[in-house]
């Protein structure tokens, strides 16, 4: 039986140390298409949650294709590759473009090309906590999010040296009051935030409403929408009901949207956009007596390649508007179909009011027998805690051909067994690990918790032990 940490051990040679001779290019591209194929059978059959949000592999070739071409260049000598240039600025008008910069007046909106959430993240917020200390002299700074708010906002505070004050959610509607979000503000607070919409349940915070306690207090907002920014502006043109969340609300000040995401492009590349360039231009580093040469960098990365940059811009600029709707309308659409077949079971709840990604649990039974039961048939949800609930991000995979069906025909076998093993008394076996501790989370648990992490991401970063 495979090794679950290291499936691949006993199939192909292990490196524990650089080769001493090389090995031919055919056989490295042989062992690397195996490996890919059968990674690639398990999201194809549109049964796993996010993650691959294209699914299109004539589209990831002609990604490759773009990303081949520049993916040796370093986007830092732009005497070298003006194309970098002209790329980054480009996607950074695009998503500027979606997000209604033009109803800016009085500053002039600007964006950054990111690593990914996290790190649009990161430098939203290390772009606030220098333009406060700048302008306010701001020396103890917080920021203030909802609890549904992504942990990317947690390691930012961490990395950075920033109060983090966590304000509770409804737990109907999954969002923030945004009385709670304000009493939490001092003269400290360099921004709020909200999501648009959070990963957890696919619901959308009371923008507006926290724009306006932006505004009083005299706050930035931070809008996350990593996850929506590229299918939501489509699904509100499409008429489904998303409020405004971006620059046409007074009071966002920066959001982040991953084109990695719903974007259609590789990994790797995310936008976080500013409304004021002078909140963005605060974090730029500049290092101009160094013997080494004059340096500076617009982020926090240094040597980036560029072909993250060519293949999001050919991604984007490929696909256009009217490519976005198209793919906006059939995912929507699945979601919906897909939300109206977990609301055929009563035993079942959706959280709150979601939009393409929506989240479900259960009053009757523990969500995890369902989990466990359509892990056995194929299906990869994302676990929730606190509530047990589990998630389904609606993603291109799932639009295809007879995917909703076979949602409805497992799902409802799912539902009878896990009224089964609820009566028996059975716990669920996926329960134990991606739910949560019975009774809430002690110092104990969190500890015993960490430590199985920790031993985790070891493994990860690890090659199996020798054999004997």
């Amino acid at each position: 039986m495979a090794d679950p940490d290291f499936p691949y051990t006993g199939r192909f040679e292990v490196h524990r140390t650089l080769p001493a001779q090389g090995r031919p290019r055919e056989e490295v591209l042989a062992e690397l298409r195996t490996m890919a194929a059968e990674e690639d059978a398990f999201w194809e059959t549109g049964k796993c949650s996010g993650t691959m949000y294209s699914g299109d592999h004539d589209h990831y070739r002609f990604l490759t294709e773009a990303f081949g071409m520049f993916a040796h260049v370093n986007v830092l000598q732009r005497d070298m590759c003006p194309s970098a240039t002209k790329f980054e600025g480009e996607i950074i008008a695009m998503a500027l473009d979606l997000m209604h910069a033009d109803a800016v007046t009085g500053a002039t909106p600007a964006g950054l090309v990111t690593s990914g959430g996290s790190g649009s993240i990161l430098h939203a917020l290390l772009a606030y906590r220098e333009h406060a200390a700048a302008t306010r002299a701001v020396r103890r700074p917080n920021f203030v999010k909802p609890e549904t708010g992504h942990p990317a906002f947690d390691k930012a505070c961490r990395l950075l040296g920033i109060e983090l004050r966590v304000v509770e959610v409804d737990p109907g509607t999954t969002l923030v009051h945004p009385s709670r979000v304000a009493d939490r503000v001092d003269d400290q607070t360099i921004a709020i935030m909200g999501s648009a919409c959070n990963y957890g349940y696919g619901t959308i915070d009371p923008i507006g409403e926290l724009g306006e306690v932006a505004l009083d207090l005299g706050v930035g907002l931070h809008v996350d929408s990593c996850l929506g920014g590229f299918i939501l502006p489509f699904g509100e043109q499409l008429g489904y009901d998303v409020p405004p969340f971006d620059f046409r609300v007074p009071g966002v000040s920066s959001i982040s949207a991953d084109t990695h995401k719903y974007g259609y492009a590789f990994k790797g590349s995310s936008t976080v956009l500013f409304r004021d360039k002078s909140v963005r231009d605060a974090q730029f580093f500049h290092l101009p007596g160094w013997s080494g040469g004059k340096y500076m960098s617009p982020g926090i990365e240094g040597s980036r390649s560029g072909g993250l940059l060519a293949s999001t811009w050919a991604a984007m600029v490929q696909l256009g508007r009217e490519g976005y709707l198209r793919y906006a309308r059939e995912i929507f659409a699945t979601s919906a179909a897909m939300q109206d077949v977990v609301g055929e079971h009563p035993e079942l709840r959706i959280m709150g009011s979601p939009t393409f990604c929506f989240s479900f649990t259960s009053e009757v039974f523990d969500i995890y027998h369902v989990a466990d039961s359509m892990r056995a048939r194929g299906w990869r949800f994302n676990g929730q805690q606190y509530p047990n609930a589990v998630h389904m991000a609606v993603t291109r995979p799932q639009t295809r051909p007879g995917v909703v069906e076979e949602f409805a025909e497992d799902l409802a076998e799912a539902v009878g067994y896990a009224r089964t093993m609820q009566a028996a008394g059975t716990q669920p076996f996926s329960g134990a690990i991606y739910g949560g501790v019975p009774g809430g989370l002690t110092l104990e648990a969190e500890q015993l918790i960490e430590s199985v992490m920790n031993d985790m991401l070891d493994k990860q970063l690890a090659v199996p032990p020798p054999e004997g």
